[in-house]
């Protein structure tokens, strides 16, 4: 049987959509279990079937789903996967995103829109879920979309920690790719020992989806490695324009670090090209092979939602893994 049984019976299931496989798989062996076996198919038109190959009746669940395209089809299984957890008898049920789905609409831009990342929290919610661990959220305030306890972990010591071993003996700068990531920069210069900020001003049309337009840095940069943090990178436009606007101001060279590589197209051809020296990032999504490039690193997430994991079993502190203190 699959799980962790400790006294009293209290059991860990490790439950995973097929998403992906492979960081289910790492944070299985981080945890020492096994993923829980699932059936799973689609009907012919499209329709999502889920059946647990065994009990899971009083058990913990985690249910590990990752979001990339289609991201409607995965988020779908995901609350499926849930609803079936809920209805045998699953005595607590824990939704693992690690890149959470539609978190880039938190709020109204202008009037008649949705604030979609509140209704797919609702559908968590309605779902049945307990506990909901994600990472890197696009606005941490989504957090307060739940009336259920939401960790929010940090890929800040993973990706610092090899940017440290690889670039700390360089002169190096943070960069924000715009004003509104400052504050995960400053967290980036405090973990990497107080080092210099700086930040690309830009202006971005609300009408225009996934279109921004890099102006100014703000900032000394000039003869200096240049680290351009950022929570996610989608058609790589933003970060481009970023990374051409460095250049222009003098960086001897630009290192990207993001938390969730979601690389819809044409932003591997964008990045393989735009002079970049690594785009180093997390395994949150799945690259596939046809998406890679030579100066992308992808760095296992899995460590830090098995410690999260864990810790929530044991009903212990995830405070450290909240603020990226290791």
């Amino acid at each position: 049987m699959s799980g962790i049984v400790t006294t009293g019976e209290k059991r860990l299931v490790l439950a995973s959509g097929r998403a992906h496989p492979v960081l289910a798989q790492e944070v299985s062996e981080e945890l020492g279990v096994e993923v829980l076996p699932m059936d799973a198919w689609d009907f012919a038109n499209g329709e999502i079937y889920v059946r647990y190959g065994e009990s899971v009746r009083g058990s913990d669940a985690f249910v590990l789903q990752s979001h990339p395209a289609s991201i409607n089809t995965w988020l779908m299984e995901h609350l499926i996967m849930i609803d079936a957890l809920k209805r045998a008898s699953t005595k607590r049920i824990t939704a693992i995103a690690p890149s959470f789905p539609y978190a880039r609409q938190d709020k109204k831009h202008r009037g008649r829109e949705p604030i979609s990342a509140r209704l797919v929290a609702d559908l968590y919610q309605t779902a049945g879920i307990d506990r909901m661990i994600s990472v890197d959220l696009h606005a941490p305030q989504v957090q307060g979309y739940f009336d259920r306890p939401v960790d929010h972990l940090m890929a800040l010591p993973i990706l610092s920690k090899y940017v440290e071993g690889k670039y700390g003996q360089e002169d190096i700068v943070v960069v924000s790719p715009d004003a509104g990531r400052i504050r995960v920069a400053e967290q980036w210069a405090k973990r990497l020992g107080g080092i210099g900020l700086a930040f690309v001003h830009k202006s971005r049309d609300p009408k225009r989806p996934n279109q921004a337009v890099a102006k100014r840095v703000i900032g000394e940069v000039s003869g200096k490695t240049c680290i351009l943090v950022d929570d996610m990178i989608d058609t790589a436009g933003t970060i481009v324009q970023a990374v051409e606007a460095l250049h222009s101001h003098g960086a001897t060279k630009v290192v990207v670090a993001t938390t969730h590589p979601i690389l819809s197209d044409p932003a591997t051809e964008r990045l393989r090209t735009s002079g970049v020296a690594e785009v180093i990032c997390t395994n949150t999504l799945p690259v596939p092979p046809e998406k890679e490039f030579e100066q992308l690193t992808q760095l296992s997430i899995a460590p830090l939602i098995a410690r999260a994991i864990r810790a929530v079993f044991d009903d212990g502190s995830v405070t450290s893994l909240f603020d990226g203190e290791v």
